[in-house]
């Protein structure tokens, strides 16, 4: 039987090159690609048959970031498959991001350079807007939209015969500093990129907590810095042209810039590999390049308790809650109103 893999954002980026790289070493998955666009997703899907045609690639379209949408895209996969194998969650916005050329001076003369560019720590903030669920944008599609998802598909995953994965596209960027319990959309906060993927360092946690015993595993992984649409919205395409000789020479000493998506999905295809049990839940794996091209994987515990993952986690749960009796009410009133056509 062929092991069932979805992947979210699977259009572009690290997803499409994961996509490639998964089929490359194994051609007889079924790879399901869930994307926001359905005709980018299309010619990908006839891209990856074209050089894998044995493989099974189909489509199923959702926008993370709109819960409806998400409510859809669940039904029918749940009409679609018994199970998932594995699910890459990997879909992900960074909205407006500004560069701080004070921050990135004052460090360039400090002993922090290093740090600072392998993780941009206080370099980027983004800007954030309300979707249309009432929730901050950056935390709903990073975050909550994937947890709904996962929430939905429990009955694909939760095997104890036969474990399934959940991988996590996190970052370096994931800081405890931009995290609050108190504000976990971030809506008060200037970070929403690094407080939203420290939640799903806390959320995975979380989950492993909840449903290890239900065969299901989670585990997050970082691609470093790869050139794809999130690092273009940082700087244009020639900005990155014109710097690239001085990253190849900082990659020596910052092995942090995979650069390529590519190199990027190294820890996510190698998690995909292993054994899902004996992988520790508190851990991160990171994608990493040699200063020589030489991709490798390294791993870094992460700065979290669970005590705070399952709070965070029980906040998620009283949020889903309150989001469905909403959508009922919105369902309820909705019928009403047709009734009286």
């Amino acid at each position: 039987m062929r092991k069932v893999v979805l992947i979210t954002g699977a259009s572009s980026g690290i997803g499409l090159a994961l996509c490639k790289r998964l089929l490359a070493e194994d051609d007889e998955l079924h790879l399901c690609l869930a994307c926001r666009n359905r005709n980018k997703a299309e010619a990908v899907r006839a891209s990856l048959l074209a050089s894998h045609p044995t493989a099974e690639v189909t489509i199923v379209q959702v926008d993370i970031s709109n819960l409806q949408s998400v409510f859809r895209a669940s039904k029918e996969l749940k009409q679609r498959f018994q199970r998932l194998d594995c699910i890459y969650v990997n879909a992900g916005i960074m909205p407006n991001p500004q560069l701080n050329i004070k921050a990135l001076f004052f460090g360039l003369f400090s002993r922090k350079v290093i740090h600072m560019f392998s993780t941009a720590e206080g370099l980027l903030t983004q800007g954030d807007k309300i979707t249309a669920d009432g929730l901050q944008e950056v935390f709903e599609t990073n975050v909550f939209g994937h947890f709904i998802l996962i929430r939905e598909l429990e009955p694909l995953l939760c095997h104890s015969d036969s474990p399934s994965q959940l991988i996590w596209t996190s970052s370096r960027n994931a800081r405890k500093s931009n995290f609050s319990l108190e504000d976990f959309q971030h809506s008060k906060g200037k970070e929403p990129y690094s407080s939203s993927k420290y939640a799903t360092d806390l959320l995975s946690v979380a989950l492993n907590r909840n449903f290890n015993q239900q065969g299901l595993y989670s585990n997050v992984v970082c691609p470093g810095t790869a050139l794809t649409n999130l690092t273009y919205g940082i700087l244009p395409p020639f900005i990155w042209t014109l710097l690239m000789p001085a990253i190849l020479l900082l990659r020596f000493f910052a092995n942090a810039f995979t650069l390529t998506p590519y190199n990027g999905t190294e820890a996510l295809v190698w998690l995909f590999h292993q054994k899902t049990e004996s992988l520790n839940p508190l851990i991160k794996y990171l994608s990493a390049t040699t200063g020589f091209g030489r991709n490798y994987i390294m791993t870094q515990k992460m700065d979290l308790d669970e005590d705070t993952a399952e709070k965070f986690y029980q906040k998620l749960l009283e949020l889903e809650k309150h989001i469905r009796v909403t959508i009922q009410k919105t369902d309820n009133q909705a019928g009403l109103s047709g009734s009286c056509l």
